[in-house]
């Protein structure tokens, strides 16, 4: 039996539907494309193939998700969000906007990273205004990942895979990444390091920190 809040009230209806734990989760993955069940599992440690299965089918049942074939040359099965999935697309990255402000302290042991969470990072992390007027794409190689952002006159989109004509090329590891990414250590530092290598326009890269900037993180102590 599925629980409720049993409260007639928007916000309460939809806890009903995403409020279980990892469902969200689900959400953020499917909105950067549609994944195959291994994908998922790669993606989402701790989630067991039962609950992951559960989960899927929750999604399906509620009209947010729905099984696809991917096209050729893969040809299996995925899961992509419907429309209605496709609007939680807002809320989830303001939860994400306030947790690198709020939530985000130093990271805890055992905790997972994927550098293709970046994907909807990069959007929580944009700043339209640094960007009026400037068309520039970036193209991120991290560890075994491929990813690029597209700047377009203050806007922003991103996705999985390479870019066509990348204006900078960024290559780097897994945690080297992170570092830079969470704001913890500076991408011209790790450039001059040789932790990170860089192709393409040098003035484009010299306005990728302004585009992209982590918020001022916030304290949750209480007041003295």
């Amino acid at each position: 039996m599925e629980r409720t809040y049993n409260q007639y009230c928007a916000t309460a209806r939809t806890l009903d539907i995403v409020g279980e734990r990892w469902t969200l989760l689900l959400i953020r993955e499917l909105l950067t494309g549609p994944k195959r069940f291994g994908d998922l599992q790669n993606s989402l440690k701790g989630l067991g193939t039962g609950l992951l299965s559960a989960r899927l089918k929750h999604l399906e049942r509620e009209g947010l998700a729905k099984k696809i074939t991917l096209p050729p040359p893969a040809r299996t099965p995925a899961y992509a969000l419907t429309e209605a999935g496709e609007e939680l697309g807002p809320a989830v990255l303001a939860l994400a906007t306030w947790g690198m402000r709020w939530a985000m302290d130093e990271p805890r042991e055992g905790e997972t990273f994927h550098p293709g969470w970046a994907v909807l990072g990069l959007k929580t992390c944009f700043v339209p205004e640094a960007a009026a007027g400037l068309r520039l794409v970036y193209e991120f190689r991290v560890g075994d990942e491929v990813f690029h952002a597209d700047v377009d006159d203050g806007t922003v989109e991103t996705a999985y895979g390479p870019a066509q004509r990348p204006d900078v090329v960024i290559e780097t590891g897994d945690e080297v990444f992170k570092e830079v990414f969470t704001g913890r250590r500076d991408l011209a530092a790790a450039i001059k390091n040789g932790d990170i290598a860089v192709t393409g326009d040098q003035e484009a890269l010299r306005k990728l920190n302004a585009l992209f900037t982590w918020p001022e993180r916030g304290s949750r102590a209480p007041a003295s």
